[in-house]
């Protein structure tokens, strides 16, 4: 776990995806310390001309742009590591698609414990499970 959604302004390559994933992966385990195992990607695509910025396409501001959710459990990653999550990820995005609208964005979205989880239980059952074990 997590889960990540990404929508990218771009023509859909499966190439592209995996690229994509990749590197997503890669940052979410090397910053904020999930286990790339168990890491979920989904990339969206939308093409540039159907993604308005400030009444113009992006294809007519000549950028590309992005939109990412990662969910990840309440209190597992401190403000200095979003913080760095987010840089590294803008960086990595813009090495992949482009030069970036300054309107792209990532949202690190905290859930509670007890309310998230994989394979039927939730990530407060397994924080239990391990600390009796």
């Amino acid at each position: 776990m997590p889960i990540i959604t990404v929508k990218v302004s771009a023509t859909p390559s499966a190439a592209l995806t995996a690229r994509l994933a990749d590197g997503i992966v890669g940052i979410t385990a090397g910053v904020l310390r999930k286990k790339p195992e168990i890491t979920a990607v989904t990339v969206d695509y939308t093409p540039p001309e159907h993604w308005i910025v400030g009444g113009r396409s992006l294809k007519d501001h000549g950028k590309a742009s992005f939109w990412l959710d990662i969910k990840v459990v309440d209190g597992t990653n401190l403000k200095d590591e979003k913080a760095r999550y987010l840089h590294d990820l803008f960086a990595f995005m813009e090495t992949v698609l482009g030069p970036l609208h300054e309107e792209s964005y990532a949202l690190v979205h905290e859930v509670p414990a007890d309310a998230y989880g994989y394979g039927g239980r939730t990530q407060e059952h397994r924080y239990i499970a391990a600390s009796l074990s």
